[in-house]
């Protein structure tokens, strides 16, 4: 019995010991990938402390910001981002006019680019402080332009207007020369009429024609650039390329414009028959098409021989450069242009001359003179001109 007992517990012991050579194994493995999920945990559990703590720094930040101080200086942000931008399309708008000029503009050129790759990456201080050096640029090259206009020996100086056609001359106003070119017309044998390149008013994309096919299709035998004009080639002109908005009186008795109130205060000029009108206002002007020609732009430069521009803030106006006029005195019609003067300075230029009432034309790279050929110009293509025909 006793053997038989001791063989049972030796037996027991076998089974124990097998099981645990199956058990302890499996029990390691357990306990090894037991381990490795907790350390996963334990790190997946750090990382979410750590974004729960970025979290609430964040909520805790945005708590303590004002909404409307933020708001306010996003809004300057933008105001000044678009006025800058603004401030980019005028001062390139004259350095296209710069351009018309002179070829040499490389070195403005550049700063405009440099202008350019500030607004790009908002840098509104850097980008303003170029433009405003760029602005500086152009009006000192503009004004060398203007001083460098020199008037050739040959060319007589007198301060009247030629009897009757072309003429070129100097005409002395306060001490100061200034290169006129001139064409003059007795209205009882030569009427004036205005030429369109469209047909009726046009808002966008209008056609224009060089100022000697102008005198041409007409059989004039002298002519003169136009009102003021959008070029298409200025940013500000994309959606009113070529357009015009004063009020006009074309040789087909069409007036343009005619509803256009805002405009309505410019001055106008109207031939009939032997004779010249001015008006300080076009709104003072009806419809009448038993004229010959209507045309209104500004500024209003003699009245009565009275000088009645002499000057303002405007600093185009300010500028020398080309100025083209329209004027009359009695039976006598004018057209012209003064070279090298500002707006104001081709005022008193033309009372110097003796021409009683004229108004101002476009200038800058739309000046153009024709009689018989260019004797300014031929500048750019244009939608509406003054024209001289014989009756």
């Amino acid at each position: 019995m006793k053997y038989v007992a001791r063989l049972q517990i030796s037996r027991y012991v076998y089974v124990f010991i097998a099981a645990l050579l199956i058990v302890l194994p499996v029990s390691g493995y357990v306990m090894q990938w037991t381990g490795q999920k907790l350390t996963a945990l334990r790190t997946r559990e750090t990382e979410l402390h750590a974004t729960l703590s970025q979290t609430q720094e964040e909520l805790d930040r945005l708590k303590s910001e004002d909404p409307r101080k933020t708001n306010q200086v996003l809004k300057q942000e933008i105001l000044d981002l678009k006025k800058t931008f603004v401030a980019a399309i005028n001062v390139y708008e004259d350095l296209v006019k710069l351009r018309e000029s002179t070829p040499k503009t490389s070195a403005l050129d550049s700063l405009f680019a440099s202008a350019l790759t500030y607004l790009a990456k908002e840098n509104v201080a850097s980008a303003d402080a170029t433009l405003k050096k760029l602005a500086d640029g152009i009006k000192t090259e503009t004004t060398k332009l203007a001083v460098a206009v020199v008037i050739p020996a040959n060319v007589p100086e007198s301060n009247a207007p030629p009897s009757s056609g072309y003429k070129r001359q100097k005409v002395v106003v306060d001490g100061t020369g200034f290169l006129v070119d001139i064409v003059a017309a007795d209205l009882n044998s030569t009427k004036v009429i205005i030429d369109t390149a469209s047909d009726n008013t046009c808002a966008n994309n209008c056609p224009v024609l060089p100022l000697a096919e102008y005198a041409a299709r007409s059989g004039a035998y002298a002519g003169i650039n136009g009102t003021y004009f959008c070029p298409e080639t200025y940013p500000t002109c994309a959606d009113k390329k070529n357009s015009f908005d004063v009020l006009v009186m074309n040789k087909n008795k069409v007036y343009f414009n005619s509803d256009n109130n805002v405009y309505s205060t410019v001055p106008a000029v109207v031939f009939s028959g032997n004779s010249m009108r001015l008006y300080a206002q076009s709104l003072q002007w009806g419809r009448d098409t038993g004229v010959d020609a209507v045309i209104a732009n500004r500024p209003l430069l003699v009245q009565d021989g009275n000088v009645m521009f002499g000057g303002n803030d405007d600093a185009k106006e300010s500028l020398r450069g080309n100025r083209s006029f329209v004027g009359g005195s009695g039976n006598m019609g004018y057209i012209g242009v003064v070279h090298g003067a500002t707006v104001a300075e081709s005022a008193k230029t033309l009372q110097a001359l003796g021409i009683r009432n004229a108004i101002n034309l476009d200038s800058g790279g739309s000046t153009a003179l024709w009689a018989g050929g260019y004797k300014a110009g031929p500048g750019r293509n244009l939608p509406n001109v003054v024209l001289f025909i014989r009756k």
